[in-house]
């Protein structure tokens, strides 16, 4: 663990340093979930199967995210694939 001063100066850095990890990645999105249904943006549906089966969607309030995501996932292909 980093103490404070170890860290970088720039924000961004910081950041991509602590939650850069792929698992710690895949733990915050997960944690995350039950956080955007109570503020509205996912709804969560539970069906009583063996084995348990639960489904996330956008709800409307969400999907006013759409254009948004969609336009990050534009950015960083193209970012990727060198054409910007």
């Amino acid at each position: 663990m980093l103490t404070k001063d170890e860290l970088p100066e720039c924000p961004v850095a910081t950041t991509v340093q602590l939650i850069g990890s792929k698992w710690k990645l895949l733990i915050l999105r997960n944690l995350m979930m039950r956080s955007m249904e109570e503020d509205g943006l996912i709804t969560r549906t539970v069906y009583p199967e063996v084995p348990p089966r639960v489904e996330y969607a956008l709800s409307d309030l969400g999907e006013t995210m759409r254009p948004i995501l969609d336009a990050m996932q534009e950015w960083g292909t193209n970012y990727k694939n060198g054409t910007i």
